[in-house]
Formats: C-alpha cells, sequence, structure tokens
C-alpha cells in the first residue's frame, strides 16, 4: 500500500505512474481540496477532477487539466448573454460539476468521488484530504484574493504576501485516507511533484492529517516540482521567490524538511544532491509521456523501499 498527495497536474502525472505500476488495492491518492470553490451555483473541485481525469485516461493532454476533446459552447452562451466566463468550463466537464453539486445534498465529497471514480472506470483509489470545507486564500500586494481570483482571474499576477487556509485548523482527515493510513501493509508515503505552498501546504495545514504524517512508521519522499530553478507547470517558483524561499530544488526541500525521510530531485539538479539535508534521489522527474511517469514512479517506489527500516 502506497499513499501518493496530489495537486493538480503535475501530481496527477505521477499518480498515474504509481497507478500503472501498483494494483488497484495498492494504491490511495489523497488529493487537495483548497483549490474547491463555488461557481455559478455549482461545487468546482480542480485537484480532485483533474486526478480523476488522468487516472481515467481522459484528461486534455495539451493543458493537463480538464477532458480531451471538450467544446466550449456553455461558455459561449453564457459570454453572449453577460455571464461570468473568466473561470473556464467545458460543455462536458460541466456535467461533472452539476452531477457533484445535486449529490452533495445527500452524500460527502468522498463518496461522491468514489461514485464519480468507479463510473469512469477509474480502479485506484482517489480520496479528498477532507470531506471538511478548507480554502485557500492569498494575500497579496492588491489584497486578500481568493484561491482562483489569483490563480485564473488575475493569473497568479500579484505579489503574493502569504497565504491563509481558512477551515483548515477545525477540519477532520476523510475517512478513507485514515484508513490508508493505518493500512497494515502501508510501505510508504509520496508527496508528488504538487505545488508545495498551494497543493500540500493546504493538505498539511489540517492538524489530524500532520498528525497522522507524524506518526507514521513508513518513509515520507517528496518529489520536487522545481527543475533547474524553474517550475515545470504553474507558479510555484515565483510564490517561492515573493515569499523569501530559495528558488530551487532544495528550497522545496527545506519546505519538507521536518517531515520527509528522502527527497527526489531532477538530473538538471543533481549537483545539489551531495548537499541536501537528507536522503536523495536523482531521477528524471520532468514527465512527458506515460513512459516517464511510469518510470519515475518505479524509481520513486524503489527509493522509498530503501529507506525503510527493517
Amino acid at each position: 500500500m502506497i499513499i501518493a498527495f496530489s495537486g493538480g497536474v503535475g501530481g496527477a502525472k505521477l499518480a498515474d505512474g504509481l497507478a500503472a505500476v501498483l494494483a488497484p488495492e495498492l494504491l490511495t491518492v489523497v488529493v487537495n481540496v483548497g483549490d474547491d470553490f463555488e461557481h455559478l451555483g455549482l461545487r468546482i473541485c480542480p485537484d480532485l477532477d483533474t486526478v480523476m481525469y488522468t487516472l481515467a485516461g481522459l484528461a486534455n493532454p495539451s493543458t493537463g487539466w480538464g477532458l480531451a476533446g471538450d467544446t466550449a459552447s456553455f461558455m459561449a452562451a453564457l459570454e453572449r448573454i453577460g455571464g461570468e466566463t473568466w473561470f473556464h468550463l467545458g460543455d462536458r466537464d460541466m456535467a461533472t460539476h452539476v452531477e457533484r453539486t445535486r449529490l452533495l445534498a445527500g452524500m460527502s465529497l468522498s463518496e461522491v468521488t468514489e461514485t464519480f471514480c468507479r463510473r469512469l472506470g477509474v480502479r485506484h483509489a482517489v480520496v479528498p484530504v477532507s470531506d471538511d470545507r478548507v480554502r485557500t486564500t492569498v494575500r497579496t500586494d492588491e489584497g486578500l484574493l481568493s484561491f482562483q481570483d489569483y490563480f485564473v482571474r488575475r493569473r497568479c499576477a500579484p505579489r503574493v504576501l502569504g497565504l491563509t487556509l481558512e477551515g483548515a485548523d477545525s477540519a477532520r482527515a476523510s475517512e478513507r485516507f485514515l484508513h490508508a493510513m493505518n493500512h497494515p501493509q502501508l510501505k510508504a508515503i509520496v508527496f508528488c511533484p504538487s505545488n508545495p505552498h498551494l497543493s500540500i501546504a493546504p493538505m498539511l495545514a489540517i492538524p489530524q492529517v500532520r498528525a497522522c504524517l507524524q506518526a507514521r512508521r513508513v518513509p515520507l519522499v517528496a518529489v520536487s516540482p522545481i527543475i533547474d530553478g524553474n517550475a515545470v507547470k504553474g507558479p510555484a517558483a515565483k510564490i517561492q521567490k515573493e515569499l523569501g524561499f530559495p528558488v530551487s530544488a532544495l528550497g522545496v526541500a527545506d519546505l519538507y524538511k521536518d517531515l520527509i525521510d528522502g527527497f527526489v530531485l531532477d538530473v538538471c539538479d543533481a549537483e545539489l544532491a551531495p548537499i541536501a539535508p537528507m536522503p536523495t534521489l536523482v531521477a528524471q522527474t520532468l514527465m512527458r509521456n506515460p513512459s516517464d511517469r511510469r518510470n519515475l514512479a518505479e524509481a520513486v517506489l524503489e527509493f522509498a523501499s530503501r529507506l525503510r527500516k527493517p
């Protein structure tokens, strides 16, 4: 049993690689919910949907999010009547949000996610880190912004001064996450190459989640989302710099140093391995295709196995 913590696109790629090499009963992907929000009267869960679509083989290959081949008739019609179109929702993707919103009237987010995964043929467990409301708010030089206002509407342009994780203090870890953590065959935990501030931090801010990780008896390995001083996708490097952290793989490792047992950095950053504050693995972490995803997953699992105590 392996637990993988994931945000959106980058995390979903490694989760897909892990799913390719692990049987369904041996992998649980725990997903950030800090990006979730209500829009047009619907519950939108961007990270959960990206992981779900990726594992189902349905994700848009050019963006990493949304559905491949989706159309935009709904957005065009909405624009024509003066509706908000800054957050793009594809026509087929809309079905997910409409049905999720309907089901949440009587089901938990975990139950809805499990239902969707089953219907889309996703055999590995995909679970929200919490069924409670946790929302990332970004403090910027232009004021306080909700996450999607910062990330999508403002395209990450404002300077980040800090993050507020609303609801995290009182949120409970999801039962499916706790079940995975207590599994007798749990062998390792992996932080996928997701944004450490926007994807991993909201999950670690939930006291029960952090307590479980601190009490674990298996190795925890993190994969860097920063390669050669740049983020593969998204604003991870920009936020690192604005918050005063080194913009490098080691800057990410430093964020996790009190929690992880091992760190994976890219071959481009091999010279950093000897000065890392924990055991490191140098591997190709840039995942351009399914083969890259699988190869990285196998390397991470082998590295974790070497870190396990007898």
